[in-house]
């Protein structure tokens, strides 16, 4: 199960009704962070995502509502003592920007901090790999795939039984070496599963005008998550910035299942842009959301669901 947790949708500014952006996926109990606008912190602390269990942090770029976060997450952790390192990823001039963040104030770290300035790259940890690609912002950009490894098909109960195989240790073995020796014969993985799963791709743009790039590394996602900070051009002016549409246009073209517009400008009520969005998105045939924050998106044996954490708690 992959979790995507919306801990701040908004951009530009905080406002009352919602947080500037980060995105936490929850994948295997490691936490991801996507991004670390300002109070990043105390929307963990609302969420009930220890910080601690946040290895790697994905900066898109370094404007404030994206970033000025990171120093009160960092000294939370050193607070709790923390001793595992820190990896932060982000575009050109992020090692710059992070050693100057780190050294303002009374204040180091006591636990390794490694920072990576990232161009176009793939990085493999274990069970999944994050993409970074450039995106077209006005300053160093980066969006993020998160690419989950394809997995092995589900046991075939007829396949078993034609081998003599039964649940337990034996599966676990055939798993783990991909073969075995049984009863006399060699049986492999692929003789008793069915076809090889997908794994989920997660595509989060970050910041950017509408880019061909962003629909290259979207193609067939099972989800975007595009900023379409404006309802029209009128709006947007001539800020790098995505519309409404224009998110719907690349999600179109990407195939992509299922749409997140984020970055919503803080100009609009929540309410206001989701009814002008819903019927722009309809026009497309999209299935989207317009999330809010603490709103969790499961993805779960090739379905999702969402729901929202506050509302859980009542």
């Amino acid at each position: 199960m992959i979790e995507v947790i919306f801990l701040g949708t908004g951009g530009i500014m905080p406002t009352r009704e919602r947080n500037v952006p980060a995105i936490a996926l929850r994948y295997k109990g490691e936490i991801v962070l996507f991004d670390v606008g300002e109070g990043t912190m105390r929307q963990m602390n609302t969420a009930k995502l220890s910080p601690m269990k946040v290895e790697k942090i994905f900066i898109t770029h370094f404007h404030g509502d994206h970033y000025l976060g990171l120093a009160a997450l960092i000294q939370t952790m050193n607070l709790w003592d923390r001793e595992k390192p820190l990896h932060i990823y982000g575009p050109k001039y992020t090692f710059e920007f992070v050693q100057h963040f780190l050294q303002s104030g009374f204040f180091r770290p006591g636990f390794d901090i490694h920072v990576h300035e990232l161009g176009e790259t793939r990085l493999k940890f274990g069970d999944y790999e994050i993409w970074s690609f450039k995106v077209e912002h006005g300053v160093p950009a980066l969006g993020y795939v998160f690419r989950e490894k394809d997995r092995r098909g589900k046991f075939l109960p007829e396949k078993l039984a034609e081998y003599g195989l039964s649940e337990g240790p034996i599966l676990g073995k055939l798993e783990r070496e991909g073969k075995i020796e049984w009863n006399g014969r060699i049986i492999r993985l692929e003789d008793v599963t069915g076809p090889r799963r997908k794994g989920l791709k997660v595509v989060y743009t970050g910041d950017t005008e509408p880019c061909e790039r962003v629909r290259l590394f979207a193609e067939n996602a099972d989800l975007l998550i595009h900023e379409a900070t404006y309802l029209n051009s009128e709006d947007r002016g001539d800020s790098y910035h995505s519309t409404v549409e224009e998110a719907c246009e690349v999600a179109k073209k990407a195939k992509v299942k299922l749409l997140a517009l984020f970055h919503r400008a803080f100009r609009y009520t929540y309410d206001e842009y989701l009814s002008e969005a819903s019927r722009i998105c309809r026009d497309f045939g999209l299935e989207f959301i317009v999330p809010r924050d603490f709103d969790v998106l499961e993805f779960k044996s090739g379905k999702f669901s969402v729901r929202n954490l506050l509302e859980e708690r009542g």
